[in-house]
């Protein structure tokens, strides 16, 4: 399983209720996050490289679009992360459960 670090941002408020990839509706007070690459339904533990804070989150969603960005967090996660003032903060993303390629 391989790992990634980039940056990671966190979904605005205006998602909340909108309906992910995975079928969905997005909560902004979930574990959930959105990768371009890894499975639907893996779960990754997330590390802020700038502050050592972890979260384990699981990929219910496609995206970030916005530049070389590896993962997008909902605001509850980010709060935990502590990102939320600076909006994007380099992470390492790690998966610790791999689900099937068939939710690719």
């Amino acid at each position: 399983m391989k790992v990634q670090r980039g940056p990671a941002s966190y979904y605005a408020d205006r998602f909340h209720g909108r309906k992910m990839a995975n079928g969905e509706r997005f909560d902004r007070d979930s574990n959930s996050a959105a990768s371009r690459t890894l499975p639907l339904g893996t779960t990754v533990q997330v590390t802020n490289l700038a502050n050592g804070r972890t979260a384990t989150v699981k990929i219910e969603d496609r995206g970030p679009y916005v530049g070389n960005r590896v993962i997008d967090l909902s605001p509850a996660t980010a709060e935990t992360l502590g990102m939320i003032n600076a909006g994007v903060v380099m992470v390492e993303v790690r998966p610790v459960q791999m689900a099937s390629l068939q939710n690719f």
